[in-house]
């Protein structure tokens, strides 16, 4: 047997308004509304409305929460000005890649960490692992949020019309408590899109008068809903890396070329430390193979695991890969040697079905919105 699929508090306006469901983590989250083409464009010239409820939320507490927190992860936490939230990666002993997460501080001894949904139970164990001998509590909230993002051009005009928050004052990885159409909301200035955009954070029974709200006041800005599918072209043109395709465990932050995460400065010790030391060494040594960014000069579209090949040998693996709505071709992300990393590098292809079909080098993202 099988267990059954776990449902967003938005589960029955999404079939209200006719979505692909798919299964994503163990959750049922839609996939598509429609054309995945027209909700990718939305987004890039107008606005989008995203249901990420499958997302784990994490609260880190206590006198000694953020030594905790350097202690876990490679950044540092302790130093993060209370509404300021950061990017950083938990890791393994061995250096390996266990997450990407995004950790907001909410209060001064108490943080949210945001972990992907695939992972979310892993993070947490992890955190609990590491918790003993600190000042601090783990607690798993992932039943208490919804969490619903508006993105693209518009959505500041849009969020503005339903909250008085301060939304020109918000930074880019910030959050301020507030309420928006009623609902009491953390309001974060983070995304995944490439576009300006909000994440809120509601409790779960706010989740449907929220999202009805920001469907109303987006009707005449072009806002529709999204799903999974458009979310990952918009991630992928933006040069966003995904778990489980541009991270994995096999891979420290220096193999991805997110050795800037990593704190060595940090007053404590933290888990992975050594590994990392060593992985900066060899990075700077001998560069391992570099994330780059092919777009095609054909029609065909690369997928994860394909082979990168130059001269008849293989130079490189890809890690996504997409027609692109905004460039109008196909694009990839792929590890390739350093040797063949740099923009413009000649000769390069992807091994598609026995067929070398030629793909341009270039460096990420390929997109990038105007400020």
């Amino acid at each position: 047997m099988t267990s059954a699929l776990r449902l967003t508090a938005l589960d029955a306006t999404h079939r209200a308004l006719g979505a692909t469901m798919t299964d994503f983590a163990g959750w049922d989250m839609p996939l598509r509304y429609g054309s995945e083409r027209d909700e990718h464009n939305a987004v890039r010239t107008r606005a989008g409305l995203f249901d990420l409820s499958h997302m784990g939320e994490i609260t880190v507490s206590g006198q000694q929460a953020g030594e905790l927190l350097d202690y876990a992860l490679v950044g540092r936490l302790s130093v993060l000005g209370v509404g300021r939230a950061r990017y950083t990666h938990i890791c393994q002993e061995d250096g390996g890649i266990l997450d990407d997460l995004i950790v907001y501080r909410l209060a001064d001894q108490e943080f949210m960490v945001v972990a992907n949904a695939s992972n979310a139970q892993v993070v947490l164990d992890a955190l609990t692992e590491r918790a003993p001998g600190f000042d601090a509590e783990v607690r798993d909230d992932r039943e208490a949020y919804a969490l619903i993002a508006v993105q693209g051009p518009e959505s500041p005009a849009i969020l503005a019309s339903v909250t008085d928050a301060d939304l020109d004052g918000l930074k880019y990885y910030a959050g301020l408590p507030g309420t928006v159409a009623g609902v009491p909301a953390l309001i974060a200035r983070t995304g995944y899109t490439g576009e300006d955009g909000f994440e809120l954070f509601v409790r779960p029974e706010h989740a449907v008068a929220l999202w009805e709200a920001l469907t109303a006041a987006g009707a005449d800005r072009g806002l529709v809903p999204c799903g999974l599918s458009c979310r990952d072209t918009l991630r992928l043109e933006a040069g966003m890396p995904l778990y489980g395709h541009e991270l994995t465990t096999a891979l420290t932050p220096f193999d991805a070329g997110l050795g800037r995460v990593v704190k060595f400065d940090k007053p404590v010790d933290f888990v992975g430390r050594k590994a990392l030391e060593q992985a900066a060494e060899r990075a700077e040594a001998a560069p391992p193979r570099v994330l780059v960014g092919l777009v095609a000069e054909g029609r065909r579209v690369p997928r994860a695991g394909f082979a990168v090949v130059a001269d008849g040998q293989v130079v490189g693996e890809v890690t996504s890969g997409a027609p692109s709505p905004t460039l109008g071709k196909p694009i990839a992300m792929a590890y390739v040697d350093a040797a063949h990393a740099a923009p413009g590098t000649a000769g390069v292809g992807v091994d598609i079905r026995g067929t070398h079909e030629p793909y341009e080098v270039v460096a990420l993202p390929f997109y990038k919105r105007e400020r």
